[in-house]
């Protein structure tokens, strides 16, 4: 028995026999018996209305319910009972809260069929809503994007579909063999590339041009050259081949990819020019800026490495924590180098010679490195230097967890997408070997947007419609066929009431 208190009251219309009315709902095989004059007031409800039609019509009453028995006047609902016991909790509080293990969107197909305004869910549900929408639409949006992999637009001709193609081999590694094999060429000439950088700054490796100046050696330079000339390759087919070039141009992602490729072509350039402009100091210090903007190639791992993308992701959305590691380090460094500094000038071997020459000890010590180049020799510089580091590993592990926690959620998060987007492709093929989906890729992109939707509110048992996940050709969402369930067994059905 539900231990909420039923007071009575008239309903909103005034009309006292609602105040002895009842009716009796079975909700899943749970009976329960509901009072007139605590539904009426929402009238506007399945509820509400429910007891307002059993007293005229039985046909009416049919259209409100999934079953209705005469003989008993029991109503027969095929609904979630656990989600029904947070419906109801409207009618006594004015407000719903979801309880924990119900999933939101199911829920909010509950509220749709009892007809409650979604506007009478609690605050804090509704946010927890929202993060559900929005990691059903991610899912529905990788599906969408695997299926397009996969099959293509059938409308593409000629050069749109040998672009299309060329975009797919060149930018997406799942979706053929050879696009993997690709993939995996790319990132080992990215490990070469780097290597090779690397190793070319050893003296022993390096060799005396004419002039006695030491150069790579011509081997690594022939290697250097063959990685630049694939990643030049890779860059303009991936030019060439992108649906939305100053996109392509503008992303992160492909400007790190220029500047790896950028500073050879220009010392080739300088080269070309001849030995007089290359002996310009300017000019040599020029080249030096730019081999050392071959670094930048390491970045391009990232394009090929999930956890990478992921600490990007959690770092961005990090900005205010470590905003606030900044500010307690440039207090901490601000604070602890003037006192070291005034601790110690009176000192004759002092190795603190002004407040901005101590920034590099303050700093040092804070992050706990201690290089040992600058260190206090009074007793209270030293007790300064201890309190100074005891002060930054505080500072700098109170907003480490939150950065973590962000990391730790974004990989998960991006697991957990991947994963429901295999799973959702692999009941699709299923569904189409079962002849349950049509043949045309449109209804497979629709599909692949309701497919989220259809397993998650299948415990609904009702027609449902996906309200924001449609076709991206513009064709409307996906409706889900309701299930027929027979109510001949309801005479072992538990019978809750609410109390007077």
């Amino acid at each position: 028995m539900w231990g909420i208190h039923r007071s009575r009251y008239a309903d909103c219309n005034g009309s006292e026999a609602s105040e002895e009315s009842e009716i009796v709902v079975n909700i899943g095989g749970v009976k329960q018996v509901l009072y007139g004059d605590v539904l009426n007031r929402f009238p506007d409800t399945r509820l509400a209305e429910l007891v307002n039609y059993s007293n005229e019509s039985s046909d009416d009453v049919s259209l409100l319910c999934d079953d209705y028995d005469p003989d008993t006047g029991e109503f027969y609902f095929d609904r979630d009972p656990e989600a029904f016991k947070c419906i109801i909790e409207l009618y006594y509080y004015g407000e719903i809260h979801m309880k924990r293990g119900i999933c939101p969107i199911c829920f909010m197909k509950e509220m749709e069929f009892w007809k409650i305004s979604s506007d009478l869910l609690d605050e804090c549900c509704k946010s927890h809503l929202k993060e559900v929408e929005d990691e059903l639409a991610e899912i529905a949006e990788k599906v969408r994007t695997i299926l397009v992999d996969r099959e293509g637009d059938p409308s593409a001709r000629g050069w749109q579909r040998f672009q299309m193609c060329l975009w797919r081999l060149m930018e997406k590694p799942e979706s053929s063999l050879p696009a993997h094999v690709i993939a995996i060429v790319s990132f080992i000439f990215i490990l070469v590339s780097s290597v090779v950088m690397c190793v070319g700054t050893i003296p022993d490796l390096q060799m005396e041009d004419a002039e006695g100046n030491l150069v790579e050696h011509p081997t690594l330079e022939v290697i250097e050259t063959v990685c630049i000339g694939w990643f030049t390759i890779e860059y303009v087919l991936r030019l060439i081949s992108s649906p939305n070039k100053i996109k392509f141009v503008l992303s992160i992602m492909n400007i790190i990819d220029f500047m790896a490729i950028m500073p050879f072509y220009v010392v080739l350039v300088l080269i070309s020019f001849g030995a007089g402009v290359m002996e310009l100091a300017n000019v040599q210090q020029a080249v030096q800026a730019l081999r050392i903007m071959r670094i930048a190639r390491i970045f391009k791992l990232a394009r090929h490495s999930s956890g990478l993308q992921t600490l990007t992701s959690a770092l961005k959305s990090s900005f205010k924590e470590l905003g606030l590691l900044l500010m307690y380090m440039g207090v901490g460094v601000f604070l602890f180098s003037a006192l070291g500094y005034t601790m110690e000038q009176n000192h004759p071997d002092t190795l603190f010679t002004s407040i901005p020459q101590s920034f590099w000890w303050a700093v040092i010590t804070m992050t706990t490195v201690g290089y040992g180049d600058v260190y206090p020799k009074t007793t209270l510089g030293r007790c300064n230097a201890a309190i100074s580091f005891l002060c930054g590993v505080i500072a700098i592990a109170l907003p480490i967890h939150p950065i973590i926690n962000n990391f730790v959620l974004f990989y998960n998060k991006q697991q957990v997408l991947e994963t429901a987007a295999k799973h959702e492709i692999e009941l699709m093929a299923l569904r189409d070997g079962d002849g349950e989906l049509k043949d045309s890729p449109a209804s497979h992109k629709a599909v692949g947007g309701a497919g989220v939707w259809d397993s998650t509110v299948h415990s609904c048992h009702s027609d449902t419609f996906t309200p924001f996940l449609k076709d991206p050709r513009g064709g409307a969402g996906i409706r889900t066929p309701s299930v027929d369930t027979s109510f001949d067994s309801t005479a072992e059905a538990p019978e809750y009431l609410i109390s007077h």
